[in-house]
């Protein structure tokens, strides 16, 4: 008697999807980037509006680690 996990997986792609054009893909492309580690931060559109860029953003969290070290002392 056979048991439901002794048969073979089936295809479950659909046959829309032809693998055989894929073509060019490089295995591990951005590997070396992710191993650097990224901190990805999604802002709420409110705060994006005011700090466009990465740039904008990394400047004023800045200053705020500036003010909050003055506090401190």
């Amino acid at each position: 008697m056979k048991k439901e996990t002794d048969h073979e997986p089936e295809d479950e792609w659909r046959s829309e999807y032809d693998f055989s054009q894929l073509q060019g893909g490089v295995r591990g492309k951005y590997a070396e980037r992710y191993q650097a580690g990224t901190n990805l931060v999604l802002l709420d559109p409110d705060v994006a509006q005011a700090f466009p860029t990465a740039k904008a953003v990394n400047e004023a969290l800045r200053l705020l680690i500036q003010i909050a070290e003055r506090q401190k002392a």
